[in-house]
């Protein structure tokens, strides 16, 4: 099936206060190195983000600015036995909250968390982002940890009682994907509330500009967590970017339940390198745009469906505890349709592939002007019919 988009000459400009005015962009750890990235590698792919892709418009285009992106499990440490979705390798501080393994984030140590490497990415003119997942994990509800109150930086005590992990973790909500790591947390609890205000706040102490939440939306919608993690993040003293992870059976009705409360959300599943996962977008980005969806009302500003990141480049398998080894599969043709799919689409534009071996093709082709202009600024993008006879 051929899809064609009506881009008009009309350029949207957004205002000065919107937050996320244009589609976000940046750079993900995940297509190239799964969970197992270290501190040094992130680094040095920041580094190159900064003096090879911001000055092609990656830095900003009026509020869009640049993230570099840590994926998931940045807590679980890399040691034999540990794998996606292994039980008790996490490092995870006294109120159960998941803390950078500092054999992979050196830096972290003696409580720092991440706002060391914030520190060096924001003096790189970036911003930094964060992978999380929905609720608290297992390991912390079988820790029964104690939730900390941080009005009063003590445990959280209410009737009388100290709450622990065990009180507000619901195991029958489980991340499907992941069973033995994440479970929603109850929210009709203060107690809940008060553990999901930790980590964020913690998040937002650590200098991170951009949180990916995860197991919350599509086959695992959790309504509740995106409301209360909103709200928490529109009362921060600086703005956070607010993502959706991932986005199985997300229907426009789905999405416009949550749409105005963050800022990007998954609309597919993971997008791989194959043209199976390319071609799959295009009745969805389809559906997306006929549902007036695309840079809708959102945190602080607006809201973009998002079609995943770019897997393009020097690039991992799904799941691995192996860093990147080989490049995409797909081919040139395929990866240009991609490119321009995600431009008209105006979906964020995250690139998945390690910035250490970026190729010519790949470089000249995710900073391409015409379509990163397409991407900010065209209006209005829709499949139109195919005329009869031609």
């Amino acid at each position: 099936m051929i899809t064609y988009f009506r881009v008009p000459s009309e350029i949207h400009l957004g205002t000065e206060t919107e937050h996320a005015s244009t589609p976000p962009r940046g750079w993900n750890s995940y297509d190239s190195f799964c969970w197992t990235i270290s501190e040094e590698e992130f680094l040095q792919n920041a580094e190159i983000v900064s003096n090879r892709l911001k000055p092609h418009g990656y830095e900003m285009l009026l509020r869009s600015m640049r993230y570099v992106v840590v994926d998931y499990l940045w807590y679980r440490r890399k040691v034999p036995g540990a794998y996606v979705d292994s039980l008790g390798f996490d490092v995870i501080d006294e109120w159960g909250r998941p803390i950078p393994d500092p054999g992979r984030w050196p830096s972290s140590k003696d409580g720092k968390g991440f706002s060391e490497v914030a520190k060096k990415v924001h003096s790189m003119g970036l911003k930094f982002g964060i992978h999380v997942m929905r609720g608290i994990s297992l390991q912390a509800f079988n820790a029964n940890t104690p939730i900390l109150d941080t009005v009063k930086g003590s445990a959280y005590v209410e009737s009388g009682r100290q709450w622990r992990a065990k009180d507000i973790g619901l195991k029958e909500r489980a991340c499907a994907w992941m069973s033995n790591g994440f479970m929603s947390v109850n929210t009709k609890l203060e107690a809940g509330r008060a553990f999901l205000r930790s980590l964020y706040l913690q998040y937002a102490e650590w200098g991170v500009d951009f949180v990916k939440n995860d197991c919350v939306f599509g086959d695992d919608l959790d309504v509740d967590e995106i409301t209360f993690v909103s709200e928490v993040l529109r009362n921060l003293d600086r703005p956070v970017l607010y993502s959706l992870s991932p986005g199985t059976s997300v229907t426009p009705a789905m999405a416009k339940e949550v749409s105005g409360l963050v800022n990007m959300y998954r609309i597919t599943g993971d997008d791989w390198d194959t043209w199976r996962d390319v071609l799959s977008h295009f009745d969805v980005t389809r559906d997306f745009a006929n549902a007036k969806l695309i840079g809708a009302t959102g945190l602080l500003g607006r809201s973009w469906p998002d079609l995943d990141m770019l897997p393009l480049g020097w690039l991992t398998e799904p799941g691995s505890n192996e860093g990147p080894h080989r490049t995409s599969n797909l081919n040139l043709d395929e990866q240009r349709t991609q490119m321009t799919l995600w431009a008209m689409a105006k979906s964020p534009l995250m690139f998945g592939g390690d910035l250490r071996k970026l190729d010519e093709t790949t470089y000249n082709l995710i900073t391409n002007p015409t379509l990163l202009e397409i991407n900010s600024f065209s209006l209005n993008n829709m499949e139109a019919c195919k005329l009869p006879g031609t």
